[in-house]
């Protein structure tokens, strides 16, 4: 075919594909009432494949718990490969201290599960004034730990409250808008005073190009033009906002609509709250393994001695035996030389595949972690989607939508969470080899390599950013229609396409919204925590404890921004379930006898129609 012609017929097909996916809507069965009961396994290959590599996993977590030397886990080891506090060593201090604690937390432990900081052994914990100690780590930990389910408790009614939104609440919406426009009033007009009270100050009209950049930034506060740029940056924000409002509000107050529904339905399905504890019990149970086998893993290897001598010696950095060295034939001929630890290793088959061993504890914990959140979602999912295709809400909403739609997931469903997590987990992994790259060419002199490098991560970055967005949709998908997780996928994106300023809209408001919910429950229990910590409360002023580490009020802060995300995870996870559940509503039905919308009212109400009667 010649390639005018050729390039003709792509074209043509090109424009049919987007005319069929984008521009006009999917042609349904008009029999489709809800999430489908009559379900089959789907992508049954890729099930097969993660089980195939749990039992793999488990055997090598057997292998090194088998090869692994547990005193290396009791004792702690320095930068030497000596221990710690053990008896018959040269080091008898207990504690070990990392003089950089912070780099543990680098991508590179995933690999090497070593600390990129020196390491040696102490007599005693070092002064509040240092860095933390492993022990200060233990402590914080268990900390967290007490105080999560503590917070827990405490915090839940204030999650529960949402589902008690009313119609009435768009005063609500009215309120926090003139509050909004009411702070970028008063910017604008504290910004015109600044700016006129400076006017007749001596050297106030010099223009910012002419100063250049200060690294005293209170300098800009007394210059003119300054303020004038503060006015004008605001008074653009307003107009776009009123903009964004003239022209956008419908979708915005669609949004809206969805998240008091969201918040109705979280009230009739109440034990999805408690869905994210199950969720971190499996996480914790995925760490745990990895951790555990990636530290018997990396023990697994032998302290290999060698042959040290100052004097020429034949077998000088050979391998030699500590245990019977003053007396072998090496002692007798080089009487000055030592058996001295060089290095980990080995040379059996184990200990040369022991970084792929490595590799594949690294892979497989993202694999199954991003499982456990797949699997979270598609639960949540499902039960969202059984209460918004529900006709009579809540009398057709099933008996414990959770554990039903939980047990559809594993049985039918778990290939297709297997398939979306394994893509995700290679993203993941690719992004820790660059991480690694990173790390072994930052002494390298070449600016392209370090470029690319970084054009690298960064692109890997998005992509793993948008097949997160993609996956949860899918798995929305899947859990409404059963279908396989390519097939979901795709449909879950034109479907997203064909509605995108409405999925901009929404996803705006909720985040917004959802960052508001926890930035009140942080600063709560920030506020609280600075006052109970500095004994200025007098009612636990007797049982505060001393505070030695200002990091323990700041970690148990950011512990109760991770729990809060979690609970405002299941609310924001609904909004997404009962938006694509609503386009498909609206592609589906049409209002007809035949085919009612199961849109609530206000939703019907936004979009001016209404279910027709048989009569009508």
């Amino acid at each position: 075919m010649p390639t005018g012609r050729y390039l003709e017929v792509s074209l043509t097909r090109a424009c049919e594909f987007v005319k069929e996916n984008i521009c006009e809507p999917r042609k349904y069965d008009a029999n489709f009432k809800g999430p489908i009961q009559n379900r089959g396994c789907t992508d049954i290959i890729c099930c097969i494949l993660f089980i195939v590599a749990i039992v793999a996993y488990f055997a090598v977590g057997i292998l090194a718990w088998s090869q692994g030397d547990p005193r290396k886990v009791i004792y702690p080891t320095n930068s030497k490969g000596q221990f710690c506090g053990q008896a018959g060593t040269e080091l008898t201090k207990p504690l070990l201290f990392y003089f950089n604690i912070m780099k543990c937390a680098s991508p590179l432990v995933l690999l090497e599960f070593q600390c990129p900081t020196t390491q040696v052994g102490m007599l005693k914990n070092p002064t509040p004034s240092a860095n933390f100690s492993l022990w200060n780590i233990q402590y914080i930990l268990s900390q967290l730990n007490i105080f999560f389910y503590d917070y827990l408790l405490l915090n839940l009614p204030l999650v529960v409250c949402g589902h008690m939104s009313k119609p009435g609440d768009s005063v609500c919406l009215t309120c926090a808008l003139l509050m909004c426009f009411l702070s970028l009033r008063k910017g604008i007009v504290h910004c015109y005073f600044e700016y006129a009270a400076l006017k007749n100050e001596p050297g106030s009209n010099v223009t910012l190009q002419e100063i250049g950049f200060q690294t005293d930034f209170s300098v800009y506060l007394h210059i003119r033009q300054t303020w004038l740029a503060f006015m004008i940056i605001l008074a653009i924000v307003e107009v776009i906002i009123i903009l964004l409002l003239i022209f956008l509000r419908k979708r915005i107050l669609l949004a809206i609509a969805l998240i008091k529904e969201a918040s109705r339905a979280i009230g009739h399905v109440m034990s999805s709250l408690f869905y994210p504890l199950l969720t971190f019990l499996l996480l914790a149970v995925v760490i745990a393994y990895w951790a555990v086998t990636a530290v018997f893993l990396s023990t697994s290897n032998q302290a290999i001695y060698k042959v040290f001598n100052e004097t020429a010696c034949e077998y000088s950095r050979q391998n030699c035996d500590p245990a019977n060295f003053s007396t072998s034939n090496i002692k007798t001929k080089c009487p000055d030389s030592m058996c001295l630890f060089a290095f980990y290793g080995g040379e059996t088959a184990y200990h040369k595949y022991l970084i792929g061993l490595q590799f594949y504890n690294v892979f497989l914990f993202f694999w199954c972690a991003n499982f456990v959140t797949a699997l979270g979602q598609m639960t949540l999912a499902g039960a969202f989607a059984s209460y918004y295709w529900a006709f009579n809400k809540p009398k057709d909403i099933p008996a414990c939508p959770i554990f039903a739609s939980l047990g559809r997931a594993l049985r039918y469903h778990t290939g297709s969470l297997a398939f979306g997590s394994l893509i995700l987990a290679i993203i993941q992994v690719i992004r820790v080899l660059l991480e690694y790259l990173d790390y072994k060419l930052k002494g390298a002199q070449n600016k392209f390599a370090k470029f690319l490098l970084c054009c690298l991560k960064c692109c890997f970055w998005c992509l793993e950013k948008f097949i997160k967005f993609l996956n949860r949709n899918a798995y929305i998908m899947v859990a409404i229609y059963g279908k396989n997780f390519c097939t979901s996928a795709r449909d879950a994106f034109f479907l997203l396409m064909r509605n995108v300023i409405r999925v901009a809209v929404l996803d705006k408001v909720t985040d917004f919204l959802l960052f508001l919910g926890k930035l009140l429950i942080v600063g709560l229990v920030g506020i609280f925590a600075f006052f109970f910590f500095s004994g200025r409360v007098k009612a636990f002023e007797s049982t505060a404890p001393t505070l030695n580490y200002y990091w323990v009020p700041i970690l148990v802060t950011i512990g109760s921004y991770l729990i809060a995300h979690g609970f405002f995870s299941v609310y924001a996870m609904c909004v997404d379930t009962l938006f694509l559940c609503f386009l498909e509503d609206l592609e589906r039905n049409d209002g007809s006898a035949e085919r009612p919308y199961l849109m609530p009212d206000s939703l019907l109400k936004i979009l001016n129609k209404k279910n027709k009667t048989a009569a009508e």
